[in-house]
C-alpha cells in the first residue's frame, strides 16, 4: 500500500510512518516543517525517516494545491495528520489556525476527490468536545459547544468530510486523539514542559489549580488505531483513540518525578481559557470496530519518554 501522509515530521505522523514502513507500505511524507515548534526537532525526525526504504519527504504546505496535487499521485490511501496544533497558540495567531486548519484541510479533501483516491483517515481531536461534561465521551455526542478556535477547526474538518462523503462518496474516518504523549512528543506538551522543568531545576507552571483529569494515550496505541483504520477503510466513521482511562494530573506529574529522579518545584495556577477540567474516551466503538486496544499506561509510557528525553538533549 503507498499513502501519502501529511504531518510527516510531526510526533505522531513521524511515529505512523516508521510503523507503516516496518511493515512494508511505501509512504510520501509532505510536511511544511513550520516553526510552530523548534524545527529543528521535526529536522530530526525527518532525518530518521529519510533513511528508511520506501519512505519520500516532499517539503511544502498542505494550503499549496499543486503541491498536494504532485504528492497524492498514485496512492492507495491518505493520512491527513497535517495541522497547527494546540489550542492556545490559536488564541494568538487565529488567522493561521484557520489557512492551515480549515483551507489545509480542504485543499487534501477535494484533491482527494479529484483524484478519486480509494480511503482517508484523519486527525480530529478530543477538543471537538469542548464544554460537553459527560464522561466518558461517547462518539454519539453533539460536539456544538466548542470552547477553542482549535476545537472549532476539529469539528469543522468533521462536517467537511461528513459533507465530501455525502456529495462524492469519498471513504473517510475521523479518528478523535485524547492527549498524546510518548517519544519525540511536542514540546508545547504537559510532559515535554514538566519533563524539561523538572531535569532543569524550574518550577512547574500547574493550571486547574492541579485538579484536572487527562485521558493520556500512548503514541503507539494511537498508531494502532491509525493503522487499523487505514486498513478498514469503513465508508465513513468518526471514532475517540484514548487509553479510556482518567489519570489525574497530581498522579501523571509524581510519575515525571520518579522517572526524573527529582522533585519538582510546583506553581499552582487557575486554568486556562480554553481548557476543559477533565477529559476521558469512551473507546467502546474503537474496540468493536477497529479491533483497538490501548496497551500502555503511564507508568510505563512516561519513563519511555524521560529515556529518550535524556538521551536527545543529553540530560
Amino acid at each position: 500500500m503507498k499513502v501519502l501522509l501529511t504531518g510527516a515530521a510531526g510526533f505522531i505522523g513521524f511515529h505512523t510512518a516508521l510503523a507503516l514502513l516496518k511493515r512494508g507500505d511505501q509512504v510520501v511524507g509532505l510536511d511544511n516543517f513550520s516553526p510552530y515548534y523548534d524545527p529543528t526537532l521535526k529536522e530530526a525526525r525527518a532525518a530518521i525517516l529519510k533513511e528508511e526504504k520506501g519512505f519520500s519527504m516532499i517539503r511544502g504546505s498542505i494550503t499549496d494545491r499543486e503541491t498536494v496535487h504532485k504528492a497524492m499521485r498514485g496512492v492507495d490511501r491518505i493520512c491527513h495528520l497535517a495541522a497547527l496544533a494546540g489550542v492556545r497558540y490559536s488564541f494568538e495567531h487565529p488567522e493561521e489556525y484557520i489557512e492551515n486548519n480549515i483551507q489545509g484541510f480542504f485543499e487534501v479533501l477535494d484533491e482527494a476527490r479529484l483524484q478519486e483516491i480509494p480511503g482517508f483517515v484523519y486527525a480530529s481531536s478530543s477538543s471537538v468536545y469542548g464544554g460537553n461534561d459527560h464522561l466518558p465521551a461517547s462518539e454519539e455526542e453533539r460536539v456544538d459547544n466548542q470552547l477553542s478556535l482549535y476545537g472549532m477547526n476539529k469539528r469543522d474538518n468533521e462536517l467537511m468530510a461528513h459533507t465530501y462523503h455525502h456529495l462524492y462518496g469519498l471513504p473517510i474516518t475521523g479518528l478523535r486523539f485524547f492527549t498524546v504523549y510518548g517519544p519525540w512528543g511536542r514540546p508545547d506538551m504537559a510532559l515535554f514542559l514538566f519533563t524539561d522543568a523538572i531535569l532543569k531545576g524550574h518550577p512547574l507552571q500547574v493550571f486547574g489549580e492541579g485538579k484536572m483529569q487527562r485521558d493520556f494515550t500512548y503514541v503507539d496505541d494511537i498508531v494502532a488505531g491509525i493503522m487499523a483504520s487505514l486498513d478498514r477503510n469503513y465508508p465513513e466513521e468518526i471514532f475517540n483513540l484514548g487509553c479510556g482511562r482518567k489519570e489525574e494530573l497530581m498522579d501523571f506529574i509524581e510519575t515525571i518525578e520518579r522517572s526524573c529522579g527529582k522533585e519538582a518545584k510546583k506553581e499552582y495556577l487557575p486554568m486556562q481559557p480554553g481548557d476543559v477540567r477533565a477529559s476521558l474516551a469512551d473507546i467502546s466503538k474503537a474496540r468493536k470496530m477497529l479491533g483497538y486496544e490501548p496497551k500502555t499506561m503511564i507508568a510505563t509510557g512516561v519513563p519511555k519518554f524521560v529515556e529518550w528525553y535524556r538521551g536527545y538533549y543529553k540530560i
